[in-house]
């Protein structure tokens, strides 16, 4: 089945929502919270902390009080990851889902506040580039020496 017909047909498990996060989210609460922390990576502690702190809405409860995460939990589960990936600070991460909770209005704000951090990234990236070309200089430098004393 393709990623595609699995949307459609609602069936798609913790793990796969978590990596491809596409199209319109079922808002149905499902997944548990051992489910979304083995599919995301994050302790069960970092969810409710993400919880506790605005970054994800009050997540549903089940008749016996277990968190119940929707596939939409999920996909903002997803993009929180990439923005921690690219050293978004929490507080910037917070401050981009505020935002978009105000809702329409504020894409502006939000378009401006990745756009900041989007600089932030190249920046990084070029750095790292010219860190690397370092390393492969020092590498080379040691595989002629290494080439040299072997008789």
């Amino acid at each position: 089945m393709t990623v595609l017909a699995a949307i459609e047909a609602g069936r798609r498990t913790c793990g796969e929502v978590f990596r491809n996060p596409l199209g319109l989210p079922d808002r149905t609460p499902r997944h548990t919270i051992g489910e979304v922390s083995a599919a995301s990576g994050l302790t069960a502690h970092t969810l409710r902390w993400y919880e506790r702190i605005g970054l994800l809405d009050p997540v549903d409860r089940s008749a016996s009080g277990q968190r119940r995460y929707s596939d939409g939990d999920l996909h903002r589960l997803a993009f929180l990851g990439r923005l921690r990936l690219t050293g978004m600070p929490v507080a910037d991460m917070l401050r981009y889902v505020e935002l978009a909770r105000e809702g329409d209005r504020t894409s502006a704000d939000r378009r401006d506040l990745l756009l900041a951090h989007r600089e932030e990234v190249r920046q990084r990236i070029a750095d790292l580039h010219a860190t690397l070309a370092v390393l492969d200089h020092k590498i080379d430098l040691y595989d002629g020496r290494v080439a040299r004393l072997e008789p």
